[in-house]
């Protein structure tokens, strides 16, 4: 089945490649123009390149604040410069903390001191450098507690229901949790809001170690002294400087006091490798955890919340540092002051070959190319601004500063923001405006596969087909005319872009074949890249060439290709889901409060039973979508109406600078005032879920506040939604 299916999507991605002479947004002639423009611009591409400018970015540690950071700031801006770039650094002053003190002790009923190191390995060059920065999770609280030790799963908020069904109170407690189904910072915040005063969070074997596969440096896996740096700092509240909200952190910008900022964390947090989690973890007492908790460490997991109990010291510098951002600019021939943006971040947590060189270079060679047709005499309509970001890895420092200091200038004149940041090896994976699906396809569908010779759009469609689990699925797969853009929510760069400031936005990258137990440590090195992830660097190239024709499509369309038909239909589809949450929990109310009433009669028969009697839940009201099923309506007659007008201008010569101006500044029309207690957090179709992180929440003021079973809020943001979707309608309209 698998092998029938590739090789039909062979045959048709070589015709479909064979036969491409049009371009969404361009004239026949300017086509055939682009085309060959494109040509030449991937010719230019060199994988070699890639790997040497790999090699020497990676070579040493390079986090932000660091001199490591300051000297690949300085590398990129001379690369820029010497391939015909306008550049400059643009520095912003920022709080970074970085690990003064590290003590995690298990004192009772046996002793064990963590390691808390990762050591360095004869056969990977880098990970015995000086000036590593040591393991630890920035914006964790500085402090100096003991407590029983609770295991607490994945310490989701589920997680928590199940203890308390258990009765484990961890009031008071430190928390041990394991690494993955959510962003890490939602472990630690979650923690300190049932009481618990310290949080640590492991990698077990199970979901990243020798269970799945062969560790470092025999294979890719993590092994058993591996460990996940990276942040904890609360940015579905807000992202960057957590001293600046909303405002860029310039020299003399007005800052909070530290104990006001929000997005720090208020108990001491600490990761470790499964090798430390080990003896913590034997050591716990109490009920054993439920079947699907149990890791795969040569132990059996108990609850604990008993005998066990841990010494966590930390203690930090809370220096202000410099972040550099890179900003490199090709002037526009035509439109100047219409700026098509492409960014990737330059820091690391050490030496960061795959997050986030490998993505970085990739960029750099697109800048390297657009270099040299300039010297042909190209120059783009539309300017080009090339933007290697600083301080990512601690909250999207460097872009979300630079878009706060630049925000009102962003929303006049960025048509778009298109985002990577690591790549690796495998299948094309894209986010974004789903308005710019029709877009992505064309490109995707252009592309061709290294290892498979297919198109990207192909090989992922096939990738997605074959992983179908469902005969459904796997009709909707085969009937569906186009690609998808994933919803984004946050995790990288373009979160201040597209959520704070509205701008449209594309997330593009590669991998799927490898495993990534490198993410965060010191192993994370041009050694390790070579070997697991992309050897031949042919990704790098890939990569290039599907970002860098968006960004050239971009730069010199005639008539901007944004199709909001494709926006209508995902909004409405976002909107069935919320209204069929609300039916679903109703119903699953109606069921569980039977059973509690089943359940009292069984007390009133055998009182001893009474301890075990749950609380009935409030019944599920009806909320009234019909405000925004109306809203819905309305932006599917414009965005089809758009669409015949969009048709007719883009096969017409011309002035189109007010369609244009229309179709970029268009998502804007989705922006409120903020998401409840989160204001910052504009974007009333897409955001960061406040329990889930990086995992996107789309309708995320409705469909969080009927989670939370906040029913008047819930009906609130049925309004403000309704409202933003009406105001991109009646905008729409107004197309000529």
């Amino acid at each position: 089945m698998k092998k029938t299916i590739t090789l039909s999507l062979i045959a048709l991605a070589a015709m479909a490649h064979a036969q491409q002479k049009s371009i969404g947004g361009f004239t026949d002639a300017s086509a055939a123009k682009e085309l060959q423009t494109e040509k030449a611009f991937d010719a230019s591409l060199n994988a070699q390149r890639i790997g040497e400018n790999l090699k020497e970015l990676s070579a040493f540690p390079h986090n932000i604040g660091s001199p490591g950071s300051k000297a690949v700031a300085e590398k990129i801006l001379q690369k820029y410069k010497s391939y015909g770039l306008d550049a400059h650094l643009e520095a912003y002053t920022v709080l970074y903390p970085t690990p003064k003190t590290r003590v995690l002790e298990l004192t009772g009923p046996t002793q064990y001191t963590a390691l808390l190191k990762e050591p360095a390995l004869a056969e990977d060059a880098t990970s015995g450098q000086a000036n590593q920065l040591p393991t630890y999770n920035a914006w964790s609280a500085d402090g100096d507690v003991s407590g029983a030790l609770v295991f607490v799963n994945y310490g989701l908020p589920d997680d928590y229901e199940t203890l308390a069904k258990m009765g484990i109170d961890v009031k008071g407690k430190i928390v041990i949790a394991k690494y993955g189904r959510s962003w890490r910072g939602i472990k630690p915040k979650v923690a300190y809001e049932h009481g618990a005063i310290g949080c640590i969070i492991y990698s077990d074997p199970k979901d990243d170690g020798y269970t799945a596969g062969d560790v470092y440096p025999k294979g890719a896996f993590k092994n058993e002294y591996g460990v996940q740096r990276g942040s904890v700092m609360d940015m579905v509240i807000y992202p960057g400087d957590p001293l600046t909200p909303g405002v860029g952190a310039t020299k003399d910008a007005k800052r909070l006091d530290r104990k006001d900022a929000v997005t720090i964390l208020k108990i001491p947090v600490l990761p470790i490798s499964y090798h430390d989690a080990q003896p913590l973890l034997a050591a716990l007492d109490g009920d054993v955890a439920p079947r699907d908790w149990q890791g795969t460490l040569p132990i059996t997991y108990h609850i604990g919340a008993g005998k066990a109990i841990v010494h966590l010291k930390l203690e930090f510098n809370w220096d202000m540092v410099q972040a550099y951002d890179v900003i490199a600019k090709i002037k526009g021939s035509e439109k100047p002051d219409e700026w098509v943006m492409r960014g990737n971040h330059h820091d690391a947590w050490v030496n960061g070959a795959g997050d986030p060189l490998s993505g970085q270079v990739a960029m750099l060679d697109e800048a390297k190319a657009l270099g040299d047709l300039l010297k042909t005499g190209w120059k783009p309509k539309r300017s080009i601004v090339y933007c290697s970001w600083d301080g990512e890895e601690p909250g999207l420092l460097g872009s979300t500063e630079f878009a706060e200091d630049h925000d009102k200038e962003l929303q006049q004149k960025a048509v778009v923001y298109i985002n990577s940041d690591g790549n690796g090896r495998g299948f094309y994976g894209g986010g974004g405006s789903q308005a710019l699906e029709p877009f992505m396809d064309e490109i995707t569908q252009y592309v061709i596969d290294p290892q498979t010779n297919v198109s990207i759009y192909d090989r992922r469609k096939a990738h997605d087909l074959v992983n179908a689990t469902s005969s459904k699925d796997k009709k909707e797969i085969l009937d569906r005319k186009g690609g998808r853009l994933e919803s984004l929510g946050s995790g990288s760069d373009y979160s201040s872009f597209l959520q704070h400031l509205g701008i449209p936005t594309l997330d593009l990258g590669f991998g799927g074949e490898d495993p990534g137990g490198e993410y965060h440590s010191i192993y994370d090195s041009f050694d390790d890249y070579r070997r697991f992830k992309d050897p031949k660097f042919e990704y790098g190239v890939t990569l290039a060439q599907t970002a860098g024709h968006a960004v050239l499509r971009m730069a010199d369309a005639e008539v901007l290709p944004f199709d909001f038909r494709n926006l209508s239909t995902t909004i409405d589809k976002y909107s069935k889901e919320v209204s069929d949450l609300v039916d679903k929990m109703r119903e699953n109310t109606e069921v569980e409060n039977q059973l509690i009433k089943a359940n009292d009669f069984a007390i009133a028969a055998d009182p001893t039973k009474q301890e075990a009697a749950p609380v009935a839940k409030a019944e599920v009201p009806k909320l009234d979508f019909t405000a925004l099923k109306a809203a819905l309506d309305t932006l599917k007659k414009s965005a089809t109406q758009l669409a015949a007008t969009w048709a007719t201008a883009s096969q017409t010569a011309g002035d189109h600078d007010q369609l244009n101006q229309l179709l970029y500044r268009a998502e804007q029309q989705l922006l409120s005032d903020g998401l409840p207690r989160r204001q910052w957090y504009r974007h009333t179709i897409y955001a960061p879920g406040f329990y889930t992180g990086y995992g996107v929440k789309t309708l995320p003021g409705i469909r969080e506040a009927i989670e939370q079973r906040n029913w008047t809020e819930a009906q609130e943001q049925i309004g403000v939604v309704a409202k933003s979707i009406s105001n991109l309608a009646a905008y729409l309209a107004t197309a000529k």
